[in-house]
């Protein structure tokens, strides 16, 4: 384990052997006719340098020259390539699990003054991830609402959690990383009223979305028929733009959603609501008006 611990710093920390590295690369994917030229331009150096590696990977028996301008990679040096090509993916691995992964930050809404350092926990309300401290010490701090037993993490709750790396009074935005355990929250349902385009015939009644917008609370509109009945209706959408991807979206964060479709626009909609994995109900204004 050590000594391929080791492959990896060494094609990384020395020129000479990444240029060499990334030569064979370039001649095993052009092979057999070689322009040392092209290779140049690739790796940003001149022909010159080209040669001298080329040259120097004949030399080690990882190259074989078969003619003028014609080379192949001998199997020497396809087992080169491959240790340090693994070797370079187990370095980046462990960068991106060890490293990266544990200075990985998101931004969660404060529920209570929250400072840096501390434990919190974590859940997504209104579609956005919160981030609750822990009043059970000393009680609520000044200003906020008293912890509820659903704020309280029981055992079969197994709450995710995570720590502050900065300060927030309640509403800010702040810093929370070294996650543990899985927000759990409830997909929303989208219910879908399909809006007549203007050849097909009359739009239907505003009763039968503004029934609907209480139900569901948030509203999407895609077309310019829905953004007429949608206006006749007194309705503020929070989407009116996007709405293929931002629909989905919206209910993979626990938000039920209206979305009023121009006609022409529903299969779109439907159909990356289903590859989405997303509950829907599409609803035909005719028969729910009549």
């Amino acid at each position: 384990m050590d000594d391929e611990r080791a492959v990896a710093p060494r094609v990384l920390d020395n020129k000479r052997d990444a240029s060499k590295y990334r030569v064979l690369v370039e001649i095993a994917a052009r092979q057999p006719a070689v322009s040392q030229g092209e290779i140049a331009d690739v790796l940003g150096v001149t022909s010159q340098a080209v040669s001298d590696y080329v040259r120097e990977l004949v030399d080690r028996g990882y190259v074989e020259k078969r003619g003028r301008g014609r080379y192949e990679v001998t199997k020497e040096g396809v087992d080169w390539l491959i240790t340090r090509t693994d070797a370079l993916s187990e370095f980046v691995s462990r960068v991106s699990e060890d490293v990266l992964g544990s200075v990985d930050v998101d931004a969660a809404i404060a529920a209570d003054p929250i400072s840096e350092g501390d434990a919190v926990r974590l859940t997504m309300r209104d579609g956005v991830l919160h981030a609750i401290g822990d009043r059970r010490g000393g009680g609520a701090p000044a200003g906020t609402d008293a912890p509820t037993e659903s704020d309280a993490p029981t055992e079969s709750d197994a709450p995710a959690t995570a720590v502050a790396v900065t300060d927030g009074a309640a509403g800010e935005a702040v810093g929370v990383t070294e996650f543990e355990g899985v927000v759990e929250y409830d997909p929303g349902v989208v219910t879908v009223i399909p809006v007549p385009v203007v050849t097909e015939g009359e739009p239907p009644s505003v009763d039968v979305v503004t029934d609907r917008v209480d139900e569901s609370g948030f509203v999407a509109i895609a077309g310019t028929e829905a953004y007429a009945l949608a206006t006749r209706a007194g309705i503020r959408p929070e989407i009116r733009f996007g709405t293929v991807d931002a629909v989905p979206q919206a209910a993979l964060r626990g938000l039920d959603v209206l979305l009023l479709v121009s006609s022409d626009e529903l299969s779109r909609h439907t159909t990356q609501l289903r590859e989405s994995g997303v509950r829907y109900e599409v609803h035909d204004p005719v028969g729910d008006s009549a």
